[in-house]
């Protein structure tokens, strides 16, 4: 990306994939591994498995998503607040100055933290136009809040993986269109470890594309909303499937949780 700080080596998103032999690119299913055939019949929605047994002890549920009986704990939840408060951080040591400049410029007020707006400003001096949707998706998978506000070391790993995902799309923009379509955008992901199928792939292509569909292609803004919202789905499908298996359980609250700062974003 030109203009930026040189990143040190894997920092940030978007580092190499794992060599050859380790696990496949999440989501992709181990060769030989059984699926279910295409279009046989599947259990209602919310129907218990078959395997499962109702447990006696387990509190009735008198509303969608909402058990009676044992009330958690005052404040307990098993997921992040999208809404918690951001904490101070610093540079990372050996940040590029012109970085640390670039962050106090746009600290106008001197608080530790810049805004969406600050943030959008920021990243236009380095000739990189992002639509404030993107902006506050960057500032939500890097924060991990809807604060809409970031620090010191997330502006660093902001600034590094935009580098790292500039040089994707450029590696993989084989005709120099300003574009990539979508065998492109499939090897793109898969060189960030993320394995979607075809259907997956046409619903991101036709979601990113500007004519609207027409080109079948994405450009480079888009195609970095693209990556943060695959990226961040996936790695909060993750955080409920630590075996890797494909599979993971949600209540209808963490639904809801995971899902919703990508739209609102």
């Amino acid at each position: 990306m030109a203009g930026y700080p040189n990143a040190p080596p894997n920092y940030g998103y978007g580092a190499p994939p794992p060599p050859y032999g380790a696990a496949p690119p999440y989501g992709q299913q181990p060769y030989g591994a059984p699926s279910a055939p295409y279009g046989a019949p599947s259990a209602p929605y919310g129907a218990p498995h078959p395997a499962d047994k109702p447990a006696k002890d387990k509190p009735p549920k008198d509303s969608y998503g909402a058990a009676s009986g044992y009330p958690p704990a005052p404040g307990a939840s098993p997921y992040a607040n999208p809404f918690s408060a951001l904490m101070p951080s610093q540079f990372p040591p050996g940040t590029d100055p012109n970085l640390v400049a670039g962050f106090q410029m746009a600290d106008q007020d001197r608080s530790g933290f810049i805004d969406d707006k600050e943030l959008q400003k920021a990243l236009s001096g380095y000739s990189q136009s992002f639509s404030m949707r993107t902006v506050h998706l960057l500032m939500y998978l890097f924060t991990n809040t809807n604060t809409r506000k970031i620090g010191p070391k997330e502006f660093t790993e902001v600034f590094y993986s935009l580098q790292n995902w500039r040089g994707i799309f450029e590696r993989f923009d084989r005709d120099r269109s300003g574009r990539i379509d979508a065998n492109e955008l499939r090897e793109a992901l898969l060189s960030l470890g993320f394995s979607v199928s075809p259907i997956v792939l046409d619903l991101l292509v036709s979601k990113y594309d500007k004519s609207g569909g027409k080109n079948k292609a994405i450009e480079y803004d888009n195609f970095i909303e693209c990556c943060l919202t695959v990226k961040g789905l996936t790695e909060k499908f993750k955080e409920r499937d630590p075996m890797y298996s494909g599979s993971a359980t949600f209540n209808y609250e963490g639904f809801m949780l995971i899902v919703l700062p990508f739209l609102i974003a």
